[in-house]
């Protein structure tokens, strides 16, 4: 019997020993801060699981917690659909599939932080062309500085519109792998586009929406550049979420033991939707 050859593991083993360095390093120093108390000039003492407690107990953390999910929610509400129905509409042969390809690429190329500038500029309500389009055109009294409402409205546009292209590419690219003798079988039968959608595109694109919902998910739920740059976690803490919550403590007050356990409790949390999501979406086909 022929042995599976397995020396190309060799090739790839020094870069899964830098990664997993990379990775099991800070984890470790964080999980070390999470059990520990400091005094500074490195004086640590064991404090066991009371962070842990503190944080779970915290209305401070539950509050940024549903803010997070809120967002992300939100976020998966509109994105997941938008993208695909974009897809839909894109052409499959011709000269307008590579210029529509670049187009939804061009918001995934541009820098978080640069997103976030971009955008606080274009909502000012004296010079930004939204903003004062909104208040001096529209008639709309829009201050994200001030209103809550408006805040939270101008992050989910922001992210909509920096992010849904992702979903696009991905739902694009389960589209054109779907071979024309669907379409042909579907034609005879004479099927509505409803039926063609639900039978044969969304089935196709079930894998690559999979990947889709995931990646949004978590980049939504740890999103931190975009609305720190846009509005600083206010007006107060409406759009505090849970990460920039989590950098104030580390950061801001320096808490390093209640900070730690904080982002465990965020890591487990966000490993165990993902996987509920994966587990869900996959359970036809195991």
């Amino acid at each position: 019997m022929k042995t599976q050859n397995q020396r190309g593991w060799l090739f790839v083993l020094p870069v899964l020993i830098l990664v997993a360095f990379n990775a099991l390093v800070p984890l470790m120093t964080v999980v070390n801060y999470s059990v520990q108390e400091t005094f500074g000039d490195n004086l640590f003492f064991w404090h066991g699981l009371g962070w842990f407690e503190d944080v779970l107990r915290s209305e401070r953390f539950h509050a940024a917690l549903g803010r997070q999910v809120l967002f992300t929610a939100t976020i998966l509400i509109i994105e997941v659909p938008l993208g695909v129905a974009i897809a839909l509409t894109m052409p499959r042969k011709g000269f307008w599939v590579p210029v529509c390809l670049v187009l939804m690429s061009l918001p995934l190329l541009i820098p978080w932080n640069v997103v976030g500038a971009m955008w606080n500029i274009f909502t000012l309500p004296d010079i930004g062309l939204l903003g004062y389009f909104l208040n001096n055109v529209v008639g709309i009294d829009y201050n994200m500085t001030q209103s809550p409402l408006a805040a939270w409205v101008t992050v989910i546009v922001m992210d909509v519109w920096h992010w849904t292209s992702l979903v696009v590419l991905l739902a694009y690219a389960g589209l054109i792998s779907i071979p024309d003798a669907y379409y042909q079988a579907a034609k005879i039968d004479a099927a509505s586009g409803w039926a063609v959608f639900r039978h044969i595109q969304l089935p196709k694109m079930k894998r690559v929406l999979t990947i889709a919902i995931l990646l949004r998910f978590m980049d939504s739920f740890n999103i931190y550049t975009e609305p720190f740059v846009l509005t600083g976690g206010g007006p107060g803490n409406s759009t505090t979420f849970l990460s920039i919550d989590l950098v104030k403590v580390a950061l801001g007050q320096f808490d390093l033991g209640p900070a730690a356990a904080m982002s465990l409790i965020y890591f487990a949390f966000t490993l165990l939707v993902s996987w509920l999501f994966y587990t869900i979406m996959t359970r036809d086909e195991q």
